[in-house]
């Protein structure tokens, strides 16, 4: 963001330009969100902070005052030490208006702040560094508005810098969200979040994380089945291989053009009868994979969901990899590289590997012990920043699933999928849905998309599923939800009138 800004001033906009931008467009968002609170003006509470947010709160605080409201402003530092742009602002907010001190003897349970219609935090924005001894937990009571980012959180992780952090209703972040808007406590402190623009463009850095959003890839084109990949899916033995098989029903669901099951000898029986479409074949162990790699035709793999972690399932590990096939790697496939350097090793650019945090921390554990680290002071590092690491470290593209999905490869590329806010599918967390998931990669690396982007469209996907199905769902219902999506996504591109009559 302060390069987008940067890059602004050197082409001619002023630091006082984009404050009036931002607090124009902060108050319009505002009285959008609470259209009650345009037709009736009420009592404002704007606490200003020491840099450039704080002169964003200045400019907030005479344009509500102009619509009749009644505001009081605090000021956390001294008018004189503020930036120049916020200290012009300041001092035009002086003109006609009071400025009182906010310290923690003004801000305290002895000396609480006045209650009011609406509070804005305008302390510390994007900027905060370190801990503040402000009682930021105790907001009064109210509306509470949010400039960038809720005080006490970092805008880089989303995580507490200090132990006090400001509960926001609504969150107004300029030009462009930001990766603490979606990591960790980031959703829970931010209540709503909306972009205001500040006149700014499209512009964004090259190095920017990607948000995940209307993803490309996701139709097929015309071609014969085998041009849509034949993905295998490893199961377990007897009474294993439900986890197996939805992955494969996801594969097949997502649009690979064929997908086989890899089963021992002794679970042909129970996979028979259990699948229609997908295709069985025997595989009791790492000689016989082998000899089915020999097919140049199957062209991804999954593997890991109940497949356990004998020998059997090492080796089976192991030959995989030895392949140099896309491939993707869930569930006891990562305790078993978890477990072994002669695995781990032999990972490539073309493996997918999704932990969830509790397999993240074994397989990469001084990366984990860094993210789990308590923090002193801002920027922290950050759920991005450790699966960055990670794949760095694998020289393989790493999903570390959650409600922030954050999804990394090897060259640096680094995306977040959210599940959050208007997009929250808590029913979503349920046994066996980290099996569909690497179904659907898996079905993408078939397809023909690279490991970043099957992984990224494949988790997209995955809660959109979620999202079309509704509260009640269980893994299963999660393939047979993407036609719905697939239809709406269609229909979006393609306009109403798209299709037959």
């Amino acid at each position: 963001m302060r390069d987008v800004e940067d890059a602004a001033l050197a082409g001619g906009a002023t630091g006082r330009d984009l404050m009036a931008r931002a607090g124009q467009g902060a108050v319009e968002a505002i009285l959008a969100h609470w259209p009650d609170l345009a037709a009736a003006p009420g009592r404002a509470l704007v606490l200003c902070g020491p840099g450039n947010n704080g002169g964003d709160g200045f400019v907030v605080s005479g344009l509500l005052r102009d619509r009749g409201w009644d505001v009081e402003v605090f000021l956390y530092g001294e008018p004189d030490a503020l930036p120049p742009d916020a200290r012009v602002n300041c001092q035009e907010w002086s003109r006609s208006g009071h400025v009182r001190p906010l310290t923690t003897a003004t801000w305290s349970q002895a000396a609480p702040l006045p209650p009011a219609d609406l509070i804005v935090d305008a302390l510390f924005g994007i900027g905060l560094s370190r801990p503040v001894d402000l009682p930021l937990g105790a907001v009064p009571t109210g509306r509470v508005v949010a400039l960038d980012m809720p005080s006490g959180l970092c805008s880089n992780s989303g995580r507490p810098v200090g132990t006090a952090v400001i509960r926001a209703d609504l969150t107004l972040s300029f030009h462009a969200p930001k990766r603490g808007h979606f990591l960790a406590d980031g959703p829970a402190h931010c209540g709503a979040l909306r972009i205001v623009g500040i006149g700014l463009g499209d512009a964004m850095p090259d190095a920017a994380t990607r948000l995940i959003d209307r993803p490309s890839g996701w139709d097929k084109r015309a071609g014969h089945k085998y041009e849509h990949g034949h993905a295998l899916v490893l199961t377990g033995g007897m009474a294993r291989t439900g986890a197996a098989r939805m992955s494969a029903r996801a594969a097949l669901r997502i649009g690979a053009g064929l997908v086989t099951l890899a089963v021992p000898g002794a679970a042909m029986m129970e996979c028979a009868a259990q699948v229609s479409a997908l295709m069985v074949k025997r595989c009791d162990d790492a000689a016989a994979l082998g000899a089915m790699l020999e097919d140049d035709r199957l062209n991804a793999l999954c593997l890991g969901p109940g497949l356990g972690t004998d020998d059997r399932a090492t080796a089976l590990v192991a030959t995989v990899l030895e392949s140099g096939r896309a491939a993707v790697f869930d569930a006891d496939a990562l305790t078993l590289i978890a477990g072994s350097d002669a695995l781990r090793g032999r990972l490539h650019d073309g493996c997918v590997l999704t932990p969830h945090a509790g397999e993240f921390a074994r397989l990469f554990p001084d990366i984990a012990r860094r993210l789990q680290g308590e923090v002193a002071t801002g920027p922290a590092y950050s759920k991005v920043d450790a699966v960055r690491d990670a794949a760095d470290a694998a020289g393989a593209t790493i999903l570390l699933k959650g409600p922030d999905t954050v999804i990394a490869a090897p060259d640096g590329r680094t995306a977040i999928n959210p599940a959050v806010y208007e997009r929250a599918v808590p029913w979503l967390a349920t046994a066996g849905a980290g099996d569909v998931l690497a179904g659907m990669i898996a079905g993408l690396l078939a397809r023909g998309l690279a490991p970043f982007d099957a992984a990224g469209l494949g988790a997209w996907l995955h809660v959109e599923a979620a999202r079309s199905f509704g509260p009640g769902l269980i893994a299963e219902d999660l393939p047979e939800a993407l036609p719905r999506v697939f239809a709406r996504l269609a229909g979006e591109r393609d306009g109403p009138s798209a299709g037959m009559p």
